[in-house]
């Protein structure tokens, strides 16, 4: 995922959003299928989106829209943080970290586009917002289908603590 700085406010979503995914650098496995495609977006063919979607894409884009909202909304408590993230048990000891942090009361997400990649994967389009207002637009990240739930994948969440400047979560 890349951040482009527009001023201080991209700094700020970076920081306020990592805030409210990871503040503290704590060893838990952070680690995805070993896909490493950075969170690109390829635009798919109508042949690929018609073999690469889930059975009901329509269905699967507003569960992904969903969870990402629920994910990145600073009032969900961390067990629900948990049920919407790639791997969440693994990573409950993370989202614990930063429930008081106040830069996470100012960071939320809204999706703006889902593009599968395969049945259980897709790339998503977001605005990363900062008091609601979009500091950094068209951020790219994905999702994964993992126990018959799309949540957020773990490689966005590594990306984002990566693009905040904090020390690195070990295992991202």
């Amino acid at each position: 995922m890349v951040l482009s700085r527009v001023g201080g406010r991209s700094r700020l979503a970076a920081l306020a959003a990592a805030a409210v995914l990871v503040v503290t650098p704590v060893a838990v496995g952070c680690s995805d299928d070993g896909n490493d495609s950075g969170g690109t977006s390829p635009t798919p063919t109508q042949t690929q989106a018609q073999t690469d979607a889930p059975a009901d894409p329509v269905a699967a884009k507003a569960e992904i829209a969903k969870n990402w909202t629920v994910f990145f909304n600073p009032n969900t408590s961390v067990d629900d943080r948990v049920a919407v993230l790639e791997n969440g048990e693994q990573m409950r000891p993370v989202l614990a970290a930063f429930g008081s942090d106040p830069n996470a009361a100012k960071a939320s997400a809204k999706v703006t586009a889902v593009s599968f990649t395969a049945v259980d994967k897709a790339d998503v389009t977001y605005d990363l917002l900062v008091g609601g207002a979009p500091a950094v637009p068209n951020a790219k990240g994905t999702s994964v289908e993992q126990d018959g739930t799309w949540k957020v994948s773990v490689q966005t969440l590594c990306a984002l603590v990566k693009q905040s400047g904090n020390a690195a979560v070990p295992g991202c």
